[in-house]
């Protein structure tokens, strides 16, 4: 049984339970499809049931931290539900990250238990981690006693190899069997909505990763945006986007449980396989950024597919994003566009079926019920009148706990009022609908004059030779920085930098264009599908050298 509790009028819920209520409403449906193979509610609720009891046999405790690094697959969408049903946290680690990266949310999540891949095609999970933990030779697989990481316990590895001292994902479900069904539901029955549901780390895409804090009250968003966006149990979901992403995360494997509608699970993002599969399952809903359907849309131009979408769900309102998010429109139907981050949840602000075109692909929504924004002057603090850029400010019941163990970053990031300073760039419109433009620290400033990337970007792509393209900034002694622009070929036609440079003289201000033109096979990406412009700025320093 669910827990409650009242916040106001909107009762608490717990997360693990919410299988278990999908299970009772549609047990028999169809609930994921991967490889060939199926699951429905009732299945993946067994499949979850029998791993909480793995992960109480191997001591996990309410409130304990368990790290989960591996690609999409159906065993993600157990352990999700399995983790919260017993009151522990999960720590959903990038599959992008190496050594280093996972060394350090490990330690710095203080987690318990790790469960991993051993591999996935050609990247070895296993061997990374042997890097990483010198010392694992030491302990037994129950007590593991690993001087960079003191806390961590076990490690489970979902595969046929795995290090010393480690143990298999079919011995932690063996295990689990000694706990009754009695046990799992008074753990289940004890779990606080307040208690720790996640602690995602940030993307990346400017510096280190910070682990947000999140409870068990983001059920209210997801519930009553799927609620809002009519989701069914006739929908049919394609599920490309990384599982330890909050996009992927809450918007697909929350709230197809939520919703009753079938998610049909990839390992990662292919673009041609994407549409061959959304055309064999009759897909209803795509998902994705930017990138993700600039890639749709070329696979489907070059090789037609048939595909009937109710709708597509696609953050728009940045300048860059509204071409790619107009055409969609035409090649596979609708989408909602809606704002959101790893510190306030997905969608804190959507569009909805019955806005007009322009709404859906110029804006970013409405806020969802019970989250209050604000648009300030970043210099003065004073809000914006409607219509002028500034910071967004938001504040609601789903803005995080915190940043884990971090209380500077988290005073600097929610000041005393609870507004959380998200450093993005927007505005309200007259018709309500705010406009998410970029990220303030992706911003130029070229000899006083500000530069807004996602202007240049959509220029660039209207260039018949290029296909994407990414501006970052460049140092420079005069005007402080100047636009960098790396581009991706579109194969119609080169590539040819002063050409490039040459076409923009004239038709736009001066202080825009870029001064160099880079091309790139590819551009470095964060899995959620957004540009590393980090890595971008020190490939410019890096190739073009550092000012003279």
């Amino acid at each position: 049984m669910t827990n409650t509790g009242t916040t106001e009028w909107y009762p608490k819920r717990t997360m693990g339970p919410l299988l278990d209520e999908a299970a009772a409403k549609w047990g028999d449906r169809v609930a994921v499809s991967y490889k060939g193979e199926s699951w429905t509610f009732a299945d993946w609720q067994r499949e979850t049931d029998r791993l909480a009891k793995g992960l109480m046999a191997y001591g996990v405790e309410p409130g304990e931290r368990v790290a989960v690094w591996m690609v999409n697959r159906p065993e993600w969408l157990f352990i999700m539900f399995a983790i919260a049903k017993v009151g522990a946290c999960i720590v959903p680690l990038n599959t992008r990250y190496r050594t280093d990266d996972v060394a350090y949310t490990l330690a710095q999540s203080r987690s318990s238990l790790l469960i991993s891949v051993d591999k996935s095609g050609p990247v070895d999970y296993r061997a990374m981690l042997a890097d990483t933990m010198p010392d694992i030779e030491k302990g037994t697989d129950g007590a593991l006693e690993l001087g960079t990481f003191p806390e961590l316990r076990r490690v489970v590895f979902l595969g046929d190899e795995r290090l010393p001292n480690t143990t298999s994902w079919d011995d932690m479900l063996a295990a689990g069997a000694a706990i009754s069904d009695d046990d799992l539901q008074a753990r289940a029955d004890a779990v606080d909505p307040n208690s720790l549901l996640m602690i995602g780390y940030t993307s990346g895409t400017t510096g280190h990763p910070k682990g947000v804090m999140q409870d068990h009250i983001v059920i209210r968003n997801v519930h009553e945006r799927a609620q809002l966006l009519g989701m069914s149990f006739e929908d049919v979901h394609l599920n490309y986007l990384p599982m330890f992403h909050l996009y992927g995360y809450s918007e697909l494997a929350m709230i197809s449980v939520i919703s009753g509608a079938k998610q049909v699970l990839l390992d990662a993002f292919d673009a041609d396989e994407a549409l061959d599969t959304a055309e064999r399952e009759g897909v209803t809903i795509m998902h994705g950024f930017e990138a993700h359907w600039l890639d749709l849309l070329t696979a489907q131009e070059k090789r037609p597919r048939s595909i009937k979408l109710r709708f597509g769900t696609l953050p728009s309102g940045v300048d860059s994003t509204i071409p790619i998010a107009d055409k969609v429109q035409d090649v596979f139907g609708p989408t909602i566009s809606g704002y959101g981050m790893t510190e306030a949840w997905a969608f804190i602000t959507v569009t909805n079926l019955g806005h007009s075109r322009e709404q859906r692909v110029n804006a970013s929504g409405y806020p969802m019920n019970d989250y209050e924004f604000r648009i300030i002057d970043p210099e003065t603090g004073k809000d914006q009148p409607t219509g002028v850029s500034g910071e967004i400010l938001i504040r609601g019941y789903a803005v995080m706990k915190g940043y884990w163990d971090k209380p500077e970053e988290t005073a600097a990031a929610i000041d005393a009022d609870g507004w959380l300073h998200s450093g993005d760039m927007g505005l309200f419109r007259e018709d309500g609908h705010m406009v998410f433009q970029g990220r303030y620290k992706d911003m130029l400033k070229v000899g006083g004059e500000n530069v807004s990337p996602a202007e240049m970007e959509a220029y660039l792509r209207g260039m018949p030779e290029i296909l994407d393209a990414a501006i970052v900034s460049y140092p420079d002694l005069r005007l402080t920085e100047v636009p960098v622009a790396f581009v991706l070929a579109s194969g119609d036609g080169a590539v040819v930098p002063e050409d490039i440079i040459g076409h923009c003289k004239g038709r736009i201000a001066s202080f825009k264009i870029p001064r160099h033109v880079i091309e790139l096979p590819e551009f470095p990406m964060t899995p959620s599908g957004k540009v590393r412009k980090i890595e971008l700025r020190a490939k410019a320093l890096e190739m073009l050298g550092e000012p003279s």
